[in-house]
């Protein structure tokens, strides 16, 4: 019998945390087994340049994912620009922060959702569910792509919840679904090789998005399907078949050109959605993030081409790369030698409104093309649309977006229609960031500067302003489909993996999640600084970025480190100054987001510690800052994604991402066997206080 205990992988696991190989071979395309893409010789570090900056004002509206459903009557009643009133530019009042009471869960590597006392804990929607209505009873042994076009996705990632206008017990929830483990799926799975065209076509249905209407079940925080006829909004989005409208600068022209879509804007599929936000306006935004790795024939693509190809990760030394998916059997387009754009094609932001089911989703080429793990907006109090994102590669870069158009503040449809293209125009800014403290005191083992703060100044460093670049020798189109290749001509910071990228509504400063870096100071990979200061960086960090005087449309900031991961009990470890004997142990942060009194809630990916990955709070203003505690613990071999915290604060949304994808196990041999007792299938749940209270008080 294969032996399923969670083994740390110092090699493998996406960056060095305990990730199974079979997770890294099908997320990621075993990424941490190549070298790092990001090889330019930009400094890691840089000089915050001195200028006179532009100040627009602070900010006065916003709304990020963790917070847009209150229970009003339309989707902008619903999305309060700040929870209790408080103006963001202000810290949360000492009455409200540090406002968590539950007990810790324990570190554990049960097969279960573990959670405080006093809570509950329900499967909401897991892979095969029907979507559609009309879609089949799910059966693993008699799976189909036009089955599976109609049920729920695989391996679930990021979750939102919209509200549906005119009721308060009703929402939209969607979901994207990442990524597929035909091993997982398939009875008598032997290799990627030996799948069908019909397999891998139900593979490609598997992933992109859900949205699915969901009602609130009694009057506390549970929520399931709903199941009467008004299911007029459930829509399942697919790699296979779904088409896409590409806006923004880079659409029709040549670099996004192919033999099936002459005109450059219409793209089929979307791939690899990690996380994602919801807008003030009721849209979801998605963020394709690993999409290298379901491309062949780099090989033979023209030489000129084939560094913009390998800065992504993309293969041109092999015509069929080892851990690629395949796919290329099923639609000839993902082969590269014959279709040698469909790459550019991918690593978008997209956008879906929820409620248009047969409107086109849209790839807004003006945001930048990288492996996005999400995108999250705040509003100016110029009203321009701010878009905060993270480049989800070790040795990458962090970005943000200011639209050109300002966000009407209406329920008219007019006023929807002009905010649902806030994001076809704009300015991409890439983050370069220096520390306050003698290198010499950055020594690589997390131990604090004198200062007692790892902390510094940060500069955004404009790339591309509508159809004007910014980079010497690069075009507009050039700096938004190869962004990353700007960034690197630019000195953009190599930070640790970032990945989602959060504002919170309550003060306006941003979070991101570090998850992880362990080539950091190895060998001749660039080498500690004080935003990334630890060497084979295993447990990651979180980033908090000050916009100066509050202005998200600004070009300079501070930032800190209020939490670096790890065992409590090791001295490069820090709580936000909090006492360490009284903390979780965390690792491997992963996706972030705050509940309406301010606290931060990190969910991970990949613990380094041994136990499985889980969810924590912790208040991230006054004297309880640091104070973090875990909430919940997902199944063994699975990641915590999402979360997602009503408005309310009576439910918290997770998704419960590649339950027992762990090496040896299969349909028939699971390594568990979470949520139905048979073999593991990803879900997602919602959780609640049994008094109905909020969540984590």
């Amino acid at each position: 019998m294969p032996d399923f205990s969670r083994k740390l992988l110092p090699l493998l696991g996406h960056s060095g945390g305990s990730r199974d190989a079979m997770t890294c071979l099908y997320r990621c395309g075993n990424a941490c087994d190549h070298p790092a893409p990001n090889q330019s010789a930009n400094p890691y570090l840089g000089d915050v340049v001195n200028a006179e900056m532009s100040r627009r004002g602070v900010i006065t509206a916003g709304a990020a994912g963790a917070m847009v459903l209150g229970f009003g009557g339309s989707v902008l009643a619903a999305t309060p620009a700040f929870a209790g009133g408080h103006h963001p530019t202000k810290p949360a009042t000492p009455a409200k922060a540090g406002k968590i009471g539950f007990t810790p869960v324990a570190p554990n590597t049960l097969d279960q959702v573990s959670i405080p006392a006093g809570y509950q804990t329900s499967v909401v929607i897991r892979w095969g569910d029907a979507v559609v209505p009309g879609a089949p009873a799910f059966n693993v042994d008699r799976q189909t792509a036009a089955a599976q076009s109609k049920q729920f996705g695989y391996n679930n990632d990021f979750v939102g919840v919209v509200p549906i206008p005119g009721s308060k017990d009703r929402a939209l929830l969607v979901v994207n679904h990442e990524y597929t483990n035909e091993n997982l799926m398939f009875r008598g799975f032997t290799s990627l090789d030996a799948l069908t065209v019909e397999q891998i076509q139900v593979a490609m249905a598997a992933h992109g998005l859900s949205v699915v209407e969901i009602e609130r079940t009694g009057k506390r925080g549970q929520w399931k399907p709903a199941k009467d006829h008004r299911l007029r909004y459930n829509r399942r989005i697919t790699a296979l078949a779904t088409e896409f409208k590409l806006t923004g600068p880079v659409a029709g022209t040549a670099a996004v050109k192919t033999a099936a879509d002459p005109s450059g804007k219409i793209v089929i599929g979307t791939l690899n959605n990690c996380a994602g936000g919801v807008t003030p306006w009721g849209t979801i935004l998605s963020g394709e993030e690993n999409f290298n790795q379901y491309f062949v024939g780099g090989d033979a693509v023209a030489a000129e081409t084939k560094p913009k190809l390998s800065r992504y990760g993309i293969s041109t030394t092999a015509r069929y790369p080892a851990d690629s998916r395949k796919w290329e059997r099923a639609q000839e387009r993902f082969d590269l030698a014959k279709h040698p754009n469909e790459a550019n094609r991918f690593g978008w932001i997209v956008e879906v409104d929820p409620f248009d089911p047969d409107g086109r989703p849209r790839k807004h080429t003006a945001m930048g093309r990288f492996k996005h793990e999400g995108a999250n907006v705040i509003v100016a109090g110029s009203g321009h649309v701010v878009a905060y994102m993270g480049d989800d590669e070790r040795f990458d870069y962090l970005y943000k977006f200011v639209s050109d158009k300002k966000y009407i503040k209406s329920d008219a449809p007019w006023a929807r229609k002009h905010n649902l293209t806030l994001l076809e125009s704009g300015t991409l800014y890439v983050a370069k960031v220096t520390g306050d403290s003698p290198a010499t005191e950055i020594d690589g083992t997390g131990t604090l500067p004198a200062d007692g703060k790892f902390d510094g100044k940060g500069q955004w460093i404009k790339l591309v302003s509508g159809n004007r670049s910014f980079v010497p020798g690069m075009t507009a189109v050039d700096v938004l489909t190869f962004t990353r290749l700007a960034g690197d001509a630019v000195g953009a910071t190599k930070m640790d993996r970032p990945e989602d990228v959060q504002p919170s509504l309550r003060t306006g400063k941003i979070y991101a999640a570090m998850t992880n870096n362990t080539n950091r100071g190895v060998g001749t990979n660039p080498g500690v600084d004080e935003a990334n200061p630890r060497n084979a960086n295993k447990h990651g960090h979180i980033f908090e970025i000050t916009e100066d005087r509050g202005d998200h449309t600004g070009l300079t900031f501070t930032w800190q480190l209020p939490i670096v991961c790890g065992d409590p009990a090791a001295a490069g470890t820090y709580f936000g100054g909090y006492d360490k004997t009284k903390v979780s142990p965390i690792s491997c942060p992963d996706n972030v987001a705050f509940d309406s009194a301010g606290n931060l809630w990190i969910s991970t990916d990949g613990n380094a510690l041994g136990s499985n990955d889980g969810l924590f709070a912790t208040p991230i203003e006054g004297k309880e800052r640091g104070h973090l505690r875990q909430f919940l613990t997902v199944p063994k071999g699975a990641e915590t994604c999402g979360p997602f915290i009503t408005g309310d604060d009576k439910s918290v949304f997770v998704a419960v991402q590649h339950p027992g994808e762990i090496t040896g196990a299969s349909v028939d041999n699971p390594a568990s066997h979470w949520p139905d007792g048979d073999f593991a299938k990803p879900a997602v749940i919602v959780t609640w206080k049994t008094d109905g209270g909020p969540i984590g008080s």
